[in-house]
Formats: C-alpha cells, structure tokens, sequence
C-alpha cells in the first residue's frame, strides 16, 4: 500500500507538476485581479435588445386570456390554462403546469390538438446546469435537444445537441458548443461551432461563427460573424430610469463566394435594421419598433389589478399591406397562505435553473 502511494503521489510532486501547478495557480491570480465578470452565454449576446427591448417573443394577434393558479412559491408550483381566438400562431386551448425548486425545474405544456413540450433542468452546481427539452407534434414527429451550461467566474461554457441518434449506423443530428470568455472588465469574445449531419447519406457539416461584447456603464455593443456568411451587430442604450433603446443589423450575404449565387447568377446581399425603445411606467410599459423594410410595431402591457394584467399588441407591414392586433388578459391568483408567504419579511428564494 505505502508503494503504490508514492507512486501515485509521484505525480502530483514531481518538478514538472510543481511547475504546472505553479503557473496555473500565477494565471489564476492574475485572472482575479482584473476583476472579470461572468459575460453570459454566446446565444443570448445580445439578450438586452433582442428580449428587453424588441418585440420578438411578445408580439401576437387575436384575443388571448391566460388564467394561472400558484399553489405554492417555495418550492414554486403553479398551474395555468390558455385560451386564443383568432390567432394563426396560438392554439385555442393550451395547459401547462410549472414546479421550480433552487435545483429543480420542470414545465410541460399541452393543447387541443395533443401537441406536448416540456423541459427538465437541473443544477448540479452553483455552476453548472443541464437542460434537456422535448417537443412531440401528432403528425410531424418529435424533436429533443439535450443542453449543459457551465458558468464560470469570468466565461460561460454551453454545449448542446437536438435530436442526436446512432440508429442509422452513425451518430446524425446536430451539435453545437459555445465559449464566450471576459478578456477586460469591459470586453468579451467568444466563438461557436456546429456540427450538422442530418442523415447518414449526406456528409457532415462544421461551421464556425465568432462573437465579441463591449459593455459600458450604461450601453452594450454586440457583434457576430456567421459563419454562413453573414454578420449581426447590436447596440442597446439606457437612456434615462424609465427609458431604453436598441438597433440590430443583420447582413446576409448570399452567393458572395467563389461559387456565387444560386443556378450560377451573381451574388447577392441582404439587410435588415431594426430599432426599437422601451419606456416603463409606474404600472405600464410601452414597447415599439420599426426595421428598414417598412414593418411598425408597438406593444402595451398595463397591470390593471394587483392579479390582473392587461396587453395590446399591434403591427403593420407595410410592404405586404398587412395589419394584426392582438388583445391578452392575464389573470393570476393564489391561496392567501400562497401570498401571506410571499410577502412575509425575509422571505427569500433562490432562483430556480431556467
């Protein structure tokens, strides 16, 4: 026993593992006296604009009223139904139920047609968190994409896969890896790869697409290369308390290579701009838009009652000579215990992994 310790222990004590050791634990200092923050994830770079200020997941048409029963906060647990009319997008009726505890999350939602999702997270650590999600259409198959997020001191780490499979003879699907990593208090850079094969008659695909961050006291300025050849940047501004606002550009460049564009004909480019604003109330906010191609967009949510909030989304396309309005009511209520441990003094939950 006491040879095969020194064995073992020859390899953490020898000069080249002193050494290594000694460097890393050099860089590690360093490291911590730049002051470097966590810069969030490459997917969500320009999270400021995309889901602060514009519209893009909020905007909707029709009537909608969503109604949401919390039966507990610590752990969360709630239970809600949807009801739409009128919207090409929502089903008429959709249920979801919702559990949340500071290691566990869980969601699952279905509609009238039997359409089902859910998603399961779990934090193993403070750091690292694994998502996992599924998503089964009657009629259109099912997809699945397995996630884990490692949250460092001063970098984020993701590595993702949807609908892997080795049934055909080989590994199919796609898998996508990401670092973003804080090179000054200010400024991060990062990069992404996708590995694609979508059956085993075809030949894999590997692309590459860069991103960097710059973050001010009061604005943040994104910036990523496609690797299909094409770029987007962002810009997102606080203006006053109450007041925000945000530009995206994107750039296609279709057909720029030596091979050119489609059937031979040259190539092409394609553009979109975007700006947008944000302006909070004291019970309100109010959200608008307007891209280069002409498309006007406002979105209104008033909270009308302590439990009751109320939406009004509208957008016009100008090109297409198109207009949708959209009206929502979302109504949530709770037992009075529910609410008395809510607002009791103290009370403190962590968030769970969403």
């Amino acid at each position: 026993m006491e040879a095969s310790k020194q064995e073992l222990d020859f390899f953490t004590t020898n000069p080249v593992a002193l050494s290594l050791r000694n460097v890393y634990a050099s860089f590690s200092e360093r490291r911590e006296a730049l002051g470097l923050s966590n810069p969030g994830t490459v997917e969500n770079i320009a999270k400021e604009v995309q889901r602060d200020v514009f519209l893009n997941n909020l905007t909707f048409s029709g009537i909608r009223a969503d109604l949401t029963k919390a039966f507990s906060v610590a752990p969360l647990f709630q239970v809600s139904h949807a009801l739409s009319m009128g919207s090409q997008g929502l089903p008429p009726y959709a249920y979801a139920a919702m559990y949340g505890s500071p290691r566990v999350f869980l969601q699952a939602n279905i509609d009238n047609d039997f359409a089902l999702s859910g998603r399961f997270n779990y934090r193993w650590t403070s750091a690292l968190v694994t998502k996992s999600s599924v998503q089964i259409m009657p009629g259109q198959g099912a997809m699945f994409s397995f996630e884990n997020d490692y949250t460092g001191a001063d970098f984020t780490a993701s590595l993702k896969t949807i609908n892997p499979s080795i049934l055909d003879g080989g590994l199919t699907g796609a898998v996508m890896g990401s670092y973003l990593q804080s090179i000054t208090p200010r400024l991060a850079l990062g990069i992404e790869g996708v590995w694609n094969r979508s059956a085993m008659a075809y030949g894999p695909d590997l692309i590459f697409s860069y991103a960097a961050r710059y973050k001010s006291n009061d604005w943040i300025a994104s910036a990523q290369l496609l690797a299909q050849g094409g770029v987007q940047a962002s810009y997102w501004r606080r203006l006053t308390d109450k007041v925000e606002a945000g530009v995206e550009t994107n750039l296609q460049f279709v057909g720029m290579g030596p091979a050119g564009g489609p059937l031979g004909m040259p190539g092409r480019k394609e553009g979109v701009t975007t700006i947008g604003a944000k302006y909070d109330f004291r019970q309100s906010s109010v959200r608008a838009q307007l891209d280069s191609q002409g498309k006007v967009g406002c979105l209104l949510e008033k909270r009308v009652a302590p439990a009751v909030n109320l939406t009004f989304a509208g957008e016009i396309d100008h090109p297409k000579n198109t207009a949708k309005i959209g009206l929502a009511i979302s109504i949530e209520s709770a037992d009075e215990e529910v609410m008395m441990a809510q607002e009791r003094p103290g009370f403190e939950q962590a968030s769970p992994p969403f």
